[in-house]
């Protein structure tokens, strides 16, 4: 539409990577840290590490495919640009999938901590987390992303308070003790969704300043910083709690605080836990408002998708969209099914977009890249390679019951992808 607005370009280098370290240092942390323990014991940090360095793998496609197409479609416009719109399509609406799943059962933890906390109905706690988020991000995305950072800083204190209470319990377990190996890449599978969030940077660049250069270094620092900080705390969880004892808590590690510290830090890690979860819809809820705006202003999603608010200059209509849907599906249930859910369908995109940045080397060698992965064999990139390959090593350890949800989910996606793509086959060219 013409005299459209466009977004605005105001986020600075330590905003974006604060947002970023922010949304990675959500609720999976708080949440699965338990269930982990459980399947991987005392070598759990390593499924942590393992996960880290997959994520790692995956960011820096992500890296290189910014510097390239610094625009909010994200993985829709990296996969469109190596494949075509009908995969690029495919691979935009997984990541919708991902992002209303994530939201719905985060929103859901967020219910809980809130009625506990409060006496409020959960159902009603997140759906009205749901409106008063999308009426922040309307307001702008400079607001949005300082709340982040704020909360980021909450987040983050939470997680320093875990490992200085276990610190004067280090060395006191075999951190190399696990009940079975398989459990211990079956827990990198489900604690993968704790490091979710670093590609949200990718999604808010085009309102990120100086994006083709801000975009990698924000990457690398937040996806760094999360792996030291989440193996750190993966060591001073299992030294306070025996790692069967953590796999039976629903609220892990409020519990590693209660036994190191007293029944206070309890209630403070259960506050710390409530402004988690708000952070990761906020951020997670930016992120897909952004990449629906970019598909819808490609012309693969219905236009009106794709306004802008004349006053705030934030997509609007797409923020309201996957805040209704989200609230839809906030009765999903049991987190670490969702959890599971959620990484089925991004371990296919992180596969995806690896794929893509591999395609796009052999066929656009002289596109300028300002980011270009380092270590090739000839044109053959070895971490976007690796990136893949784990990506399919972790997605095979998830289970059956999860991979049919996700088979039936895809299979909805595809015939979207089909009768979007056939209608606009059919439209007669504009004379």
């Amino acid at each position: 539409m013409e005299g459209e607005p466009e977004l605005k370009r105001e986020l600075s280098l330590v905003e974006i990577t604060l947002t970023g370290i922010g949304n990675i240092l959500g609720a999976g942390i708080y949440v699965l840290m338990g269930k982990a323990a459980g399947l991987a014991g005392n070598l759990v940090w390593f499924s942590f590490l393992f996960a880290g360095v997959t994520a790692a793998l995956s960011a820096f496609s992500y890296m290189e495919l910014s510097s390239m197409y610094p625009r909010a479609g994200a993985e829709y416009e990296f996969v469109k640009r190596a494949f075509g719109e009908r995969i690029g399509l495919f691979a935009g609406l997984l990541v919708i999938y991902f992002v209303v799943i994530t939201c719905s059962a985060v929103a859901l933890g967020f219910g809980r901590y809130f009625s506990s906390l409060f006496g409020f109905g959960s159902l009603g706690g997140a759906i009205g987390l749901f409106l008063f988020l999308s009426l922040v991000m309307v307001y702008g995305i400079k607001e949005s992303a300082r709340l982040a950072v704020l909360i980021s800083l909450v987040e983050l204190s939470g997680l320093l308070l875990i490992i200085y209470a276990g610190l004067p319990y280090l060395g006191t377990v075999n951190y190399f003790e696990t009940p079975d190996l398989a459990g211990l890449f079956e827990a990198s599978a489900l604690i993968f969704f704790a490091f979710l969030g670093f590609e949200d940077i990718v999604r808010l660049s085009q309102e990120t300043k100086n994006a083709e250069k801000t975009t990698p270094k924000a990457l690398l620092i937040a996806v760094s910083f999360t792996v030291f900080l989440y193996v750190c705390v993966a060591i001073a969880a299992v030294s306070v709690l025996d790692f069967r004892v953590l796999g039976l808590s629903e609220v892990p590690l409020a519990d590693v605080a209660a036994v190191a510290l007293g029944s206070e830090a309890f209630i403070l890690l259960s506050w710390v836990a409530l402004f988690s979860t708000m952070n990761t819809v906020l951020v997670v809820m930016l992120g897909g408002s952004r990449i629906v705006y970019g598909m819808a202003d490609a012309g693969s999603l219905p236009k009106p998708l794709s306004h802008v608010h004349s006053r705030f200059r934030t997509p609007w209509t797409a923020i309201f969209l996957i805040a209704f849907v989200s609230s839809l599906f906030v009765l999903l249930g049991d987190i670490t099914t969702v959890a599971n859910i959620a990484n089925f369908m991004i371990f296919i995109v992180f596969f995806m977009v690896n794929v893509s940045l591999i395609k796009l080397r052999y066929t656009e060698p002289e596109t300028r890249r300002p980011f270009k992965v380092p270590l090739s064999i000839g044109h053959l990139p070895l971490f976007p390679s690796l990136g893949a390959l784990s990506s399919v090593f972790l997605l095979s350890q998830i289970s059956l019951e999860i991979m049919t949800y996700g088979l039936f989910l895809i299979a909805v996606g595809f015939i979207i992808v089909m009768l979007i793509t056939r209608k606009k086959s059919y439209e007669p060219p504009k004379t």
